[in-house]
């Protein structure tokens, strides 16, 4: 069955072919996103504990100033890591938005296509 017979054209083909392409990017980021929040999330989950246990150590110990600035540094980088985590999460929207309208181009061509054929 030849390009012409089946409906679709070089164009077609080149349009699925770049949209497979966005696809395939849009995966890789998504996968690149993915694997930086769980380092996020784990970092979070050192510096906390670490957080704790400097605390429990400034109650037992009669000099506070050391553990008061290893604080003070641990919670500026739990921020940042808030910050970071926030951002990464609210970048997935336009993905989603992306997926959902380009699948739903494609499902409503292939529709066109099969009552036009």
């Amino acid at each position: 069955m030849s390009a012409q017979n089946s409906g679709f054209t070089p164009d077609d083909n080149q349009e699925l072919e770049q949209l497979l392409i966005d696809i395939d990017r849009s995966l890789s980021e998504l996968k690149e996103r993915h694997a930086q929040v769980k380092r996020d999330y784990q970092r979070r989950i050192e510096l906390q504990q670490r957080q704790e246990r400097l605390k429990q150590q400034q109650q037992d110990n009669q000099s506070r100033e050391p553990i008061k600035t290893q604080l003070r540094h641990i919670q500026q980088e739990l921020d940042n890591l808030e910050v970071n985590l926030e951002s990464r999460l609210l970048n997935w929207q336009p993905f989603w938005q992306a997926v959902r309208i380009g699948g739903l181009g494609v499902i409503i061509g292939w529709l066109l296509k099969s009552c036009a054929g």
